[in-house]
C-alpha cells in the first residue's frame, strides 16, 4: 500500500449515498477506516522489506534483488487495482478476503522462501511469484477502502484521495522505521512478517466484522470468522515453530552438526574439524584453514610490525599467526560486531584451532563497521590485515574499493603494509586483478600472490608505500620456524608470486564506490 503511482490511476468513485450499515457513527467509523489505512500500509511495507533484505541475504546482490522485488511487486499492485474494479459493488467482504489471502501469504512468504532455498537450493522465480501475489493484494486495498471510505461519509473525490494517501503514506513510515529498528533486530525476518500478517488479518477484521457486519450475511460472516481464526492459528504456529525451523534448514543447509548460531555467524562441527560460515560465507573450512591464514599474514609481518590492525577475522585464524611474533606489542581487531568473535572464544574446536587467540593481552577487540572505524581513528599501524567477507557477500564490496584502500593507507606508518585475501584468481580472475587495480589506484604498490588449497586458490594481494620493484615474498626476520609454519618453508614461500598463464594479470579499473564492480565480477 505505499506505491501510489500504479494505483492513483486507478482509484474508483464510490456511491454518494451514506451506507446505514456501520456499526458506528460515520466519524469515528470513518477513523478507523484510515486507520487500517495505515495499518496495512505498514504491513504492506514491511513485506516489501523483508523480501528484499531475504534476497539480499539468499540472493547475494542486494541491489538487484531489492529491484526485482519493488518493480515486480509495483507493477502488481497496479494489476491487483484494475482486477478489484469488479468487486466494489461487494467491497467489505472482498477486502477483508483480500486481507485474509494478504496475511497468510505475507505472513508465511519468508518462511516459504526460505525453506525453499534451504532444502531445494530456489530462490529467484519462487521470490518474484510471492512479490507478484503480494502486489496484488496490496494494490486491491485502495480502491476497495476507498469505496468505504465514501459509503461512510461522501466527500469529493480530491479530498478523499487525500485523506487515503496520507494515511498511506504514514504507515509506509511507520512500517519502513518500524522494519531495521525494531522488528529485524529483535524479530529476525521469519517472526517479523508472521507479525505483520497477524496484524493485517486483525486490521481487515477490525473494519469489517465489526463496521460493515450488515453487509455480510450470515453463512458468509460465519466463514470470514472461520478463515480469519485458521490464518491466525496457522500464523501462531509458524511462529512458534520459527526456532526448529531455523536450526533445521540450518542443518539443511551447512556441512555436518550445526553447534551454534550467533547472529550471522554459524559454527559447523565436521569429520575433518570445525568449520565456521559468516552471513552465509565459510570463512573458516576445516581443510586448509590453517595455511590459509599463514598465508595472509606472515608475508606483510617482514618488516616493523609493533602494532598491527585485524579488519575482520572473527574467528582468530588470521590472529593467532600475528601472535607469533614476540615483536608484536598490541593488536586491535576490528569486526563489525563483537559478537562475531564469541565463537572463537567459547567453541572449544574453534578455540583449540585459534590458539586462544582473543585471550591474548596484546589484544584489543572494537566492535565498528571496518569503513567507518578506518575513516575515524588517529591510530597508526605497521601492519593491517584485511581479513574480510568476499566482495559478493552484502555490503562488503565497499571493503574492495579505491577509496578504501585509499583510508587504509593513511593508517600506515612510512613503512607499513597491508594485506588483502582477495578472490581466487583461478575462479574468480576480473575480481582479484579488480581488487589489485584497487591498491594501485590508492598510491600503494602491489605484490600478488596465491596458494593451493585442495582443488583450489586462494588469491592475496600484499600492498605497501614503498616496495621495491622485483620484490618478492620473504619472511620476516624473526618469523617462526617453518616447521610450525609450512608456508614459511622456501619451497612453498617463493613460488607463491608465480601465476600460471591462465592466472596471468588482467588489466582491470578499480572498483569504487560509486561503481563496485568488484561485487559483479565476483559473482561470475
Amino acid at each position: 500500500m505505499n506505491s501510489p503511482a500504479p494505483r492513483a490511476a486507478t482509484i474508483v468513485r464510490a456511491s454518494a449515498a451514506r451506507s446505514p450499515s456501520t456499526a458506528i457513527a460515520p466519524g469515528p467509523a470513518r477513523f478507523v477506516v484510515l486507520l487500517a489505512v495505515l495499518v496495512c500500509a505498514a504491513c504492506g511495507l514491511v513485506y516489501e522489506l523483508a523480501l528484499a533484505a531475504l534476497g539480499g541475504t539468499l540472493g547475494g546482490d542486494p541491489v538487484v534483488e531489492t529491484s526485482i522485488v519493488l518493480s515486480v511487486m509495483v507493477f502488481a499492485m497496479g494489476v491487483g487495482a484494475l482486477v478489484a474494479k469488479p468487486f466494489v459493488r461487494r467491497a467489505a467482504p472482498a477486502f477483508l478476503a483480500a486481507e485474509i489471502l494478504l496475511a497468510a501469504c505475507g505472513g508465511m512468504c519468508a518462511t516459504v522462501l526460505f525453506a525453499g532455498f534451504a532444502w531445494y537450493d530456489v530462490y529467484r522465480w519462487p521470490m518474484i511469484a510471492v512479490a507478484a501475489v503480494l502486489g496484488l493484494l496490496i494494490g486491491a486495498e485502495i480502491p476497495l477502502l476507498m469505496t468505504l471510505v465514501q459509503r461512510i461519509r461522501p466527500q469529493e473525490a480530491g479530498s478523499a484521495v487525500a485523506d487515503l494517501f496520507a494515511a498511506d503514506y504514514v504507515g509506509a513510515l511507520v512500517g519502513g522505521l518500524l522494519f531495521p529498528f525494531l522488528l529485524l533486530p529483535h524479530l529476525g525476518q521469519l517472526r517479523t512478517v508472521v507479525l505483520a500478517g497477524m496484524v493485517n488479518a486483525i486490521a481487515g477484521t477490525l473494519v469489517v466484522l465489526w463496521l460493515f457486519r450488515a453487509d455480510l450475511p450470515g453463512r458468509l460472516r460465519v466463514g470470514m470468522y472461520a478463515a480469519v481464526g485458521a490464518v491466525l492459528a496457522l500464523l501462531a504456529g509458524t511462529w512458534l515453530y520459527t526456532p526448529a525451523f531455523e536450526r533445521a534448514a540450518r542443518d539443511a543447509l551447512y556441512d555436518g552438526d550445526v553447534v551454534s548460531a550467533q547472529g550471522d555467524v554459524v559454527v559447523t562441527h565436521t569429520a575433518a574439524g570445525p568449520e565456521m560460515y559468516v552471513a552465509g560465507e565459510r570463512r573458516v573450512a576445516a581443510a586448509g584453514a590453517s595455511e590459509s591464514a599463514q598465508a595472509l599474514v606472515h608475508p606483510a609481518m617482514a618488516g616493523r610490525h609493533e602494532r598491527v590492525l585485524v579488519l575482520g577475522g572473527g574467528d582468530g585464524l588470521a590472529l593467532r599467526e600475528v601472535l607469533r611474533y614476540a615483536a608484536v606489542r598490541d593488536v586491535v581487531v576490528v569486526v563489525a560486531h563483537v559478537g562475531e568473535t564469541a565463537s572463537a572464544r567459547t567453541d572449544p574446536a574453534l578455540r583449540a584451532l585459534a590458539g586462544d587467540a582473543f585471550a591474548d593481552p596484546r589484544v584489543r577487540v572494537v566492535g565498528a563497521d571496518a569503513f567507518a572505524w578506518v575513516r575515524a581513528t588517529a591510530e597508526r599501524f605497521d601492519v593491517v590485515v584485511a581479513d574480510l567477507p568476499g566482495p559478493a557477500v552484502g555490503a562488503a564490496a565497499r571493503l574492495y574499493t579505491q577509496e578504501f584502500y585509499g583510508l587504509t593507507r593513511t593508517v600506515l606508518r612510512p613503512a607499513g603494509r597491508i594485506v588483502v585475501r582477495a578472490p581466487a584468481p583461478d575462479a574468480h580472475p576480473r575480481a582479484f586483478w579488480c581488487a589489485e587495480a584497487g591498491l594501485r589506484a590508492a598510491g600503494l604498490r602491489t605484490l600478488p600472490y596465491r596458494i593451493t588449497v585442495g582443488p583450489a586458490d586462494r588469491g592475496f594481494l600484499l600492498a605497501a608505500l614503498v616496495l621495491a620493484p622485483g620484490a618478492v615474498l620473504r619472511p620476516a626476520d624473526d618469523a617462526p620456524d617453518p616447521a610450525v609454519v609450512p608456508f614459511l618453508a622456501a619451497d612453498r614461500l617463493a613460488p607463491a608470486s608465480l601465476f600460471p598463464p591462465h592466472e596471468a594479470r588482467v588489466e582491470m579499473p578499480p572498483s569504487t564506490l560509486n561503481n563496485p564492480r568488484i561485487a559483479d565480477y565476483a559473482r561470475e
